[in-house]
């Protein structure tokens, strides 16, 4: 018998460093409880034990997902993107969906709260898998160009109504990439856009967004105001040097850095922990987009190969986006570093990936095929075999049968 193949430990191993990474740069962030929160009975505990709780559910999520087939997610993922479209629009409904920041984007599930837009991204991927490994795509198709775009399309509308701009770049750069990795032409992706930079003008032009893209362009101009955010990024990250100022010391975390545990929790790593931690960190991820390369390209079938690339993708584009927006390279997005902010629907969605990817790496779905099919063969070649027989000896008796007579 035949040893059962195992997971990809290296894998396994980065991932799980770096939810502890995160636990630990939680705590950092929250362990100093100011007056206010003080006031709203939260200890220094009080984050730490809800993201210790969401971890747990988050590995009995990627256990489900390492125990589910490829298969079972192809067969599954137009139900999949149907119910993520669902959750979505029950944001809207009262007494269901949240409102905060005068934005829409949650659920209220007990005891949190849960974020669809995560889990679009999630079935987005496994919906892309899916269409792009059917015999009938064609790269050299408007057809099948068009069909994923639209789908995207769908969505990014309901994400604009709630409206969640970072949501919305990160769906398209992931369909995008997903499209280009399949071979799609480029003039299809030039012609989109194209007809896309009347729209984006548009959208950029909310004096929300506009407002928020000349402090990124000038925070200095107004850092007590729209540039406050991203100024005490800078001085997080300056401040902490080559080695940094020593874990839990962080002085922006004194109420200075808004999100310091969620969305900009790479300032505090880069102030506490230097350039040291940020490189260590950066590395962590590159090298978890690099085990997931590697899955793709051993996978035996084309739905594998797109599910583990389109995976590692939205993993890693998350990550690089929220680097970005933490170093002022880009526009402030709203979208937390995966497995590392405080989070529940990120660290949920994201582990269910690992969960998926780890299953590929087993690549024993395609072989259990094989030799199904291998076993199969065989006992139709048995079977030839002792039936041809049959015949044979039968054919004798008959001729023997007729020369007697």
């Amino acid at each position: 018998m035949v040893n059962s193949p195992r997971c990809d430990r290296w894998l396994l191993l980065i991932t799980s460093v770096l939810v502890l990474f995160g636990m630990i740069m939680i705590y950092s962030s929250t362990s100093v409880v100011t007056p206010l929160l003080a006031k709203k009975n939260i200890t220094p505990f009080f984050y730490v034990r809800r993201h210790l709780f969401t971890v747990l559910m988050g590995a009995l999520f990627m256990y489900t997902a390492f125990r589910t087939s490829p298969e079972t997610l192809r067969k599954a993922s137009i139900y999949l993107l149907v119910f993520s479209f669902i959750l979505l629009v029950l944001v809207f409904v009262p007494k269901i969906g949240i409102s905060a920041g005068g934005a829409r984007r949650w659920l209220r599930l007990w005891p949190s709260t849960f974020q669809p837009s995560e889990l679009v991204k999630l079935s987005m991927v496994i919906f892309l898998a899916r269409f792009m490994s059917m015999p009938e795509y064609r790269t050299d198709s408007i057809y099948c160009f068009i069909i994923p775009v639209a789908v995207m399309g769908v969505f990014q509308v309901v994400f604009l109504k709630q409206p969640d701009f970072g949501s919305t770049m990160s769906l398209f750069l992931l369909t995008i990439s997903m499209l280009v990795l399949s071979g799609a032409m480029l003039r299809y992706i030039m012609l989109l856009s194209v007809l896309l930079v009347p729209v984006s003008v548009k959208l950029l032009m909310e004096p929300y967004r506009l407002k928020r893209i000349l402090a990124f362009l000038d925070p200095w101009k107004d850092p007590q105001g729209a540039g406050f955010q991203l100024v005490q990024s800078f001085i997080a990250l300056g401040s902490g040097g080559l080695a940094g100022i020593g874990l839990g010391e962080s002085r922006q975390k004194l109420s200075f850095l808004p999100e310091s545990h969620t969305d900009f929790i790479f300032s505090l790593v880069g102030e506490e922990l230097g350039f040291i931690g940020v490189f260590f960190l950066v590395s962590l991820f590159f090298a978890l987009f690099l085990r997931g390369i590697s899955i793709a390209n051993r996978t035996k079938d084309l739905f594998g190969y797109y599910l583990a690339s389109g995976l590692s993708m939205m993993i890693a584009l998350q990550a690089l986006i929220n680097f970005s927006v933490t170093a002022g390279l880009v526009p402030t997005k709203g979208l937390p570093l995966p497995f590392v902010s405080y989070g529940g629907s990120s660290l949920l969605v994201n582990m269910t990936a690992i969960g998926i990817l780890l299953r590929l790496s087993r690549g024993e779905d395609v072989r259990e095929v094989v030799d199904k099919t291998e076993d199969l063969i065989k006992r139709k070649k048995a079977f030839m075999s002792v039936y041809g027989q049959r015949r044979a000896l039968s054919g004798r008796g008959r001729a023997n049968g007729r020369e007697l007579s």
